[in-house]
C-alpha cells in the first residue's frame, strides 16, 4: 500500500508534547500519523475506512479515552485501539481490554513496545480488512450462481460425482457438466480444491 491507502495511526492527545514526540516516534518506523488535540474533532473526522490504528490517551478533557473507544466500538470501528495513560489502574486495564482495547500502556511508554505494538496492530488490521473484502467478494461471486448451481455446488462438496448428481436431479451428465464449468468459471476456481475452499469460505462468512 502506497500514498493515501498507506496505515494511518491517529494520535488522540491532548498534551502536544506527547502528540509530537509520539508523531516523530512513530514515523521513524514509516507509518503516517495524524494527531488529533480534541476527542470530538477526532470522532467528526477520521476516515472510518481508513486502514491503521488509533492511540488514545485515557485522561482528556470533555471525552475521555475510555469513553471515547466505547464511543468507537459502539459505531463497529474495526480500527485497533492502543490506550495510553500515566495513572493506570488495574481496573482501568481491566475495563480497556474488556470494552475492545488492542493494548494498554503507562507512560512514559517505552518506545520499542509501543512500536512493536502499533506495528502488530497494523498488520492484524490489514488482515482483517482483506478477509472482510474476500468473504464479501465470495458472497457476490455466489450471488450469481443460479438456485440449480447452487444445488450442483452442494453435492460437488458433498463428494458426489458427475453421474451421482445427474441421478439426484434427474438431470443428464452433460447437463450437469455444463453447470459444473458454469461454476468454476463464476466462482474463479481452478481447481476442486479451490472450489472447495471457496465454498467452506462462505459457509464461515455467513456462519
Amino acid at each position: 500500500m502506497t500514498g493515501d491507502q498507506s496505515p494511518l495511526i491517529h494520535l488522540v492527545d491532548d498534551d502536544q508534547a506527547v502528540r509530537d514526540s509520539l508523531a516523530l516516534l512513530i514515523g521513524t518506523v514509516g507509518l503516517r500519523t495524524r494527531t488529533w488535540a480534541d476527542p470530538r474533532a477526532f470522532l467528526d473526522g477520521f476516515d472510518r475506512g481508513g486502514i491503521g490504528a488509533i492511540v488514545l490517551d485515557v485522561r482528556m478533557p470533555g471525552i475521555g479515552g475510555l469513553a471515547l473507544l466505547d464511543r468507537l466500538v459502539a459505531e463497529g470501528i474495526d480500527q485497533p485501539v492502543l490506550m495510553l495513560t500515566g495513572h493506570g489502574t488495574v481496573e482501568m486495564c481491566r475495563r480497556a481490554f474488556k470494552a475492545g482495547a488492542a493494548e494498554f500502556l503507562e507512560k512514559p511508554v517505552d518506545d520499542e513496545q509501543l512500536l512493536e505494538a502499533l506495528q502488530q496492530a497494523v498488520r492484524q488490521h490489514v488482515a482483517s480488512r482483506e478477509r472482510t473484502q474476500a468473504d464479501q467478494a465470495a458472497r457476490e461471486r455466489f450471488q450469481q450462481l443460479s438456485e440449480r448451481e447452487r444445488e450442483v455446488l452442494g453435492f460437488i462438496v458433498a463428494g458426489l460425482t458427475n453421474k451421482e448428481i445427474a441421478r439426484a436431479l434427474a438431470l443428464s451428465p452433460r447437463t450437469v457438466e455444463s453447470h459444473r464449468a458454469n461454476l468454476f468459471a463464476k466462482l474463479d476456481c481452478d481447481s476442486l480444491a479451490q472450489l472447495i475452499r471457496r465454498y467452506a469460505a462462505l459457509v464461515d462468512a455467513a456462519a
